[in-house]
C-alpha cells in the first residue's frame, strides 16, 4: 500500500460518500451500482480501503454527511466497515458488515417509488454470495462452522419480497445466484423464508407459463404458510386458482369465499357449465384486477376449456334423445347453443374452434368438413387434463 496522507484520506473518502448520494438523489442505478461491487476490487474501492484504515475517524464523516437521512448512514457505515475488512482479508468482518448493509439497503429499496435501483439490488445479492463462500473458508480454515453462506440464502429469498415481477431478468439472476449456492440445504431454512421464495417464483412461473412448475412452487408456498396469516394465503391463492384452472382443477366455492375471491366465482361456473358468456363477462368485469395481477391472459385462454364443456353438454343432451348419433354433432347445433347464450359465431368460425380442440386433444374425433359435422370418438371422447395443461 502506497503512503496516504491524512488529508488524502479524508479527500477519499468524502469523494466515496459525495459519489453515493448523488447516485442515490439522481436515481442512477448504474453509479450505485459500482459503488456496492465489494469484491470488485475496483480502483476507487481499493483506495478507499486504504483512507479508511488511515483516517480512523471515518464514520463521523458519514454522520456529517448524513445529517439529512438515517437510514442511509445505517447503509454507509458497515458498507465501508466491509470494505476495509475486504481489504486487509478479514472475510468473516467483512460478511457480517455487508450482511448488515445489505438489510439496510433493502429496506430502504422498498420504500423507494420506483425500481430505478433494481440493477444495484442485483450487485448486492451477487456480492452477499461471493462474501458468504470466501466467510466460509475462512472459518473452515479456523476450525469452525461455516455457516456464512446459509444466511446469505435466507437474504437471497428476501430479495423476492422487495422486487417486483416487472423485472423478470432479474428475478432471474437472483434465482441463479441462490441455486449456484448448493452447499446450504434448502430445507433447513424456516418456514416463512421458504414460502416467501416459492410465492414468488413460482409467479414467475405463472409469468413463464409454466403452470405445472408454477402448481407445485405456489402449493408448497401455501402449505408452508402460517394458517393464522390469512392475507399472505390469500395472495398465494390469487396465482394459484387461476394455475389450477389451467390444468383442470376447480376450487370449492366455499374457499373462494373464505379468502374474498369472488372474482373467481363466474370464471369457475362458466368452467362448470361451459357458458362462453359468463367467462367472458367475468374477465370484463375484474379486467383491471386480473391485469395488475398478471392472470388475465392465463384465464383468457380458459375459453378452450369452456368450449369442451359447452360441447360435452350438447353431447349428453343428444346421447339422450339419439344414443346412435350422439357422437356425430352437427356445427350448426354448436352455433344454436352459443347464440342462445349470446355469442354470435357463424359456422366457418365454430369449425375453426372444433379443429383447435381436436389439434390441442380437448376433444377426441375428427371433423367431416362436407357435412359439417364433427365426429367424435366413441371412446373418452372429451380427454380430461389430469393436472397438465392444455397443450400448445
Amino acid at each position: 500500500m502506497a503512503y496516504v496522507s491524512m488529508g488524502e484520506a479524508h479527500r477519499r473518502i468524502t469523494d466515496f460518500l459525495s459519489r453515493f448520494y448523488d447516485a442515490i438523489s439522481s436515481q442512477d442505478g448504474a453509479a450505485l451500482r459500482s459503488l456496492l461491487a465489494v469484491s470488485s476490487n475496483s480502483s476507487l474501492l481499493l483506495s478507499l480501503a486504504d483512507a479508511l484504515n488511515i483516517f480512523q475517524d471515518w464514520a463521523r464523516l458519514v454522520k456529517q454527511a448524513d445529517r439529512n437521512s438515517q437510514q442511509l448512514g445505517e447503509i454507509l457505515v458497515p458498507h465501508l466497515r466491509c470494505i476495509q475488512s475486504f481489504r486487509i482479508g478479514r472475510f468473516v468482518e467483512a460478511y457480517v458488515a455487508f450482511e448488515k448493509s445489505a438489510n439496510a439497503f433493502l429496506q430502504e429499496f422498498r420504500n423507494w417509488e420506483t425500481a430505478w435501483a433494481v440493477e444495484a439490488v442485483y450487485v448486492v445479492a451477487h456480492e452477499i454470495r461471493v462474501l458468504a463462500e470466501m466467510a466460509d473458508k475462512e472459518l473452515s480454515s479456523m476450525g469452525k462452522n461455516p455457516e456464512k453462506l446459509q444466511g446469505a440464502g435466507s437474504f437471497l429469498m428476501k430479495v423476492f419480497g422487495a422486487l417486483a415481477l416487472g423485472t423478470v431478468h432479474l428475478c432471474r439472476s437472483v434465482i441463479r445466484s441462490i441455486e449456484t449456492a448448493k452447499i446450504f440445504d434448502f430445507e433447513e431454512f424456516p418456514s416463512s423464508d421458504k414460502a416467501t421464495y416459492m410465492y414468488y417464483t413460482g409467479r414467475l412461473e405463472v409469468y413463464n407459463e409454466n403452470f405445472v412448475a408454477a402448481d407445485q412452487k405456489l402449493t408448497y408456498a401455501l402449505m408452508h404458510c402460517n394458517s393464522q396469516y390469512e392475507a399472505n394465503l390469500r395472495m398465494i391463492l390469487k396465482y394459484l386458482i387461476p394455475v389450477k384452472l389451467s390444468i383442470g382443477i376447480l376450487p370449492k366455492m366455499t374457499l373462494l369465499e373464505k379468502y374474498n375471491l369472488i372474482e373467481y366465482t363466474n370464471v369457475v361456473k362458466a368452467l362448470k357449465s361451459g357458458d362462453l358468456r359468463l367467462l367472458r363477462r367475468a374477465l370484463q368485469e375484474h379486467e383491471d384486477q386480473f391485469l395488475r395481477t398478471g392472470v388475465y391472459l392465463v384465464l383468457e385462454k380458459l375459453e378452450l376449456q369452456v368450449y369442451q364443456r359447452l360441447l360435452k353438454k350438447i353431447h349428453m343432451i343428444q346421447k339422450q334423445k339419439d344414443p346412435s348419433k350422439a357422437h356425430q354433432i352437427k356445427l350448426d347445433l354448436i352455433v344454436k347453443a352459443l347464440k342462445w347464450l349470446q355469442v354470435d359465431m357463424d359456422v366457418d368460425e365454430v369449425e375453426c374452434i372444433m379443429a383447435i380442440l381436436i389439434y390441442k386433444n380437448l376433444i377426441k374425433g375428427y371433423f367431416a368438413h362436407k357435412s359439417k359435422v364433427v365426429v367424435l370418438s366413441k371412446q373418452d371422447p372429451f380427454p380430461k387434463l389430469k393436472g397438465k395443461p392444455v397443450s400448445s
